[in-house]
């Protein structure tokens, strides 16, 4: 609490009122002895392209938000299940078709093995949920594996689930993207030829949607899962309704149908093993919501962990279901023809308005299956931002909340990895699954050693749960990465290794300059003792070049200006113009037959150096650059381009500092008479024919702009 304003005496006796001129009010407002708050207005461009470009990000993404209403953002479990859960519900319209498409191996007559498989898949499901159940009440900050490696592995194997998880990520959104044009083609052949782009239109319409912020997107996405959720467990009902009244028409696969070709071997372990392997892509996803605990609304442990064990009833139902369903009717994996699902849905509804309403809700829920990876990528690459093994800009939050580096990021690699792989769900699929269950098996290996060091109440079955878990994910991997090696999953053991050396190279470079940038506490900033010096490139004698002359004299007293010419008559023109109106500061006029403009500077600031002899003695060197202020975009162009080439060169130089100095033209003063314009100086005109003011308008705060 700040002490009460004392009342305002007015000028008279009489006066009991007073007018306070508060310039800040508009843009600041106090929030105690030397703090001030930035009002909306101090943020908001001042210029007349800005102003319209905001206009239309408003119209696209919303209002800003302020930080204080992250709070209100955080979703409840019921719109926390369709953003953070439609990727793993999603995945049932896709896994039956992986296991099917193994069992054809042994002939049809396998297929009877798929609902022992799906039941295999169910109880590892039920294994990993409750294994990221835990990590949500554990680790309540986010980051699901990555942050259960890092705190019980060590780093390193933190950085391999992190690399998994961002390339499980990317797959996911390309995968969904991919199999919703599949099922969309199962109703609509003429779709197929057209995938690629409406995949990437899709994943930018889903970009923007997350951009508005988490909260509007579960708003948009919570019809789509529901209504997929609603129409898959009807498709199951009336399945088995027909199982059980006898009333079951067998599905006929036809040729043009392009089945996988029937195969005579034999049902062994290591067949079912690969069936197994193929059907729990259906897992993918599970981990979502351990990532984003930070997204619920409070208590977030507990809701998160809730929404996790509904999410995986809600797959485990119809996973098995569809999988019973489609053995019961004889469905077939086809490659690029009807789906499993939209198999089973015409079988059960016919070519009914169900059956459409079923293949347009699964199209619609494999697209928005990308939302899972558009919350749970940028919120693990800000975690990892923090962590110093990502660039900072992940970090930070765009106007919406939203952490908009990782989103952007995200739609644009899965672009190209739609693009790169045709939009084929089976290629894409083999990348899909390596990284998931790299991230399954760390996450639990790590749980187990949380619960033998913890050792809370009932650690010793929970740890016996995890390690079970561990080593069957662990299997899972090895039996993946091995079988579909040659199909594209060598790919994946490529790029976590290159994305591990990234992350470390960031991090090295960060700790690197922290060192760099440390002080040691308690010690005293030293005094400066070096003598500055003032160089001034001019392009000629003008006014903006004045400005900066004003600047100089407010730093040093040793100022000298610069002019590189390639024209020696030009040279020495300049050279009378400079002696005419700034008799007190030399000039140095270069000439530079070989026309080059920035080198031959940089070269006279090298010998201005090396004529001090020891480098700590050198003094320090202010280049003042001056800037004409163009008022139009268009008009920038053809100004101030040597100048951005000279600062882009002398940034970093050592013992530089680089400074612009902007001049912008008053229209007012430039309309009166030259003899009505009181000069403070001597000063030729650019055209060399009147007196004009030597002395620039006062320099704006927010137009000087410093670069170290």
């Amino acid at each position: 609490m700040t002490a009460p304003r004392p009342p305002l005496q007015g000028r008279k006796l009489g006066d009991r009122r007073v007018v306070v001129d508060r310039p800040h009010s508009a843009y600041f407002r106090y929030a105690g002895p030397g703090v001030m708050v930035a009002k909306a207005a101090a943020s908001a461009p001042r210029t007349a392209v800005g102003k319209r470009i905001a206009r239309v990000r408003t119209a696209l993404f919303g209002q800003p938000l302020t930080s204080a209403q992250e709070t209100e953002e955080r979703l409840s479990k019921k719109l926390a299940l369709p953003i953070f859960s439609s990727d793993a519900i999603s995945s049932s319209a896709y896994a039956t078709d992986e296991i099917l498409k193994v069992l054809i191996l042994a002939g049809v007559v396998a297929f009877s093995f798929s609902i022992w498989v799906a039941a295999a898949i169910a109880l590892m499901l039920t294994i990993v949920a409750f294994s990221y159940r835990q990590v949500c009440r554990a680790y309540p900050s986010g980051g699901g594996a990555y942050v259960v490696a890092r705190e019980n592995l060590g780093p390193n194997f933190g950085l391999v689930a992190a690399a998994a998880l961002m390339v499980d990520y990317v797959m996911t959104v390309a995968v969904s993207t991919a199999s919703a044009l599949a099922n969309l083609g199962s109703a609509w052949p003429v779709i197929w030829q057209y995938r690629i782009e409406l995949g990437a239109l899709t994943i930018i319409l889903v970009t923007a949607a997350n951009l508005r912020g988490v909260r509007e997107s579960g708003n948009i996405f919570a019809v789509p899962t529901y209504l997929f959720i609603g129409m898959a467990l009807a498709a199951i009902a009336v399945g088995i309704a027909h199982v059980v009244t006898g009333n079951v028409d067998k599905i006929v696969i036809t040729p043009a149908d392009n089945a996988f070709k029937s195969g005579t071997e034999v049902i062994a372990f290591t067949l079912l093993l690969k069936a197994f392997a193929g059907g729990s892509e259906a897992l993918i996803g599970v981990e979502a919501i351990a990532n984003g605990v930070p997204s619920f609304k409070p208590p977030e442990a507990k809701n998160a962990a809730n929404t996790l064990i509904i999410m995986a009833v809600l797959l485990g139902v119809i996973f098995i279901g569809l999988t019973f369903v489609a053995m019961q009717y004889g469905a077939q994996a086809t490659d690029g023809g009807p789906t499993v699902l939209g198999q089973v849905g015409r079988a059960v509804f016919g070519d009914s308005f169900a059956f459409i309403l079923l293949q347009i809700s699964a199209a619609m829920i494999l697209f928005l299956a990308c939302n899972t990876s558009f919350n749970a990528f940028p919120r693990l690459a800000a975690i990892l931002a923090q962590d110093g093994y990502m660039p900072r800009q992940f970090g930070f939050r765009g106007d919406r909340l939203a952490f908009s580096w990782g989103i952007v990021v995200l739609a644009g690699v899965a672009i190209a990895m739609l693009a790169a792989f045709d939009a084929d769900t089976h290629a894409l699929i083999p990348l899909y699954s390596v990284g998931v269950f790299i991230c399954f098996t760390l996450s639990q290996v790590g749980m187990v050693k949380h619960w033998r060091r913890e050792r809370s109440q009932g650690w010793l079955w929970r740890s016996a749960v995890n390690g079970f878990g561990a080593c069957l994910t662990g299997v899972v991997f090895f039996v993946v990465a091995s079988e579909k090696f040659v199909d594209g999953a060598y790919l994946v053991l490529i790029f976590i290794p290159i994305l591990i050396s990234m992350m470390m190279f960031v991090s090295r470079q960060y700790a690197s300059s922290a060192r760099q940038l440390e002080m040691r506490p308690g010690a005293a900033i030293p005094q400066p003792h070096r003598h500055n010096r003032v160089i001034i490139p001019i392009p000629g004698v003008n006014r903006a070049v004045v400005q900066a002359l004003n600047v100089a004299r407010s730093i040093t007293t040793d100022i000298r200006a610069v002019y590189i010419s390639d024209d020696k008559a030009k040279g020495e023109e300049v050279r009378e113009r400079w002696a005419q109106a700034v008799p007190d500061v030399p000039l140095v006029l270069v000439e530079s037959p070989y026309r080059a403009v920035i080198a031959p500077l940089v070269a006279y600031l090298d010998v201005l150096d090396r004529s001090h002899g020891n480098d700590t003695e050198a003094p320090m060197t202010f280049v003042l650059i001056p800037e004409y202020v163009a008022h139009s975009w268009w008009e920038r162009m053809l100004y101030n381009q040597a100048a951005k080439q000279l600062r882009a060169t002398l940034l970093g130089r050592p013992h530089t500092v680089v400074i612009n100095i902007p001049y912008r033209r008053d229209d007012s003063k430039a309309k009166l008479p030259a003899e009505e314009i009181q000069p403070a100086g001597t000063l030729l005109a650019a055209d060399g024919t009147a007196a004009v003011d030597a002395t620039p308008p006062e320099i704006r705060p927010a137009q000087r702009r410093t670069t170290p």
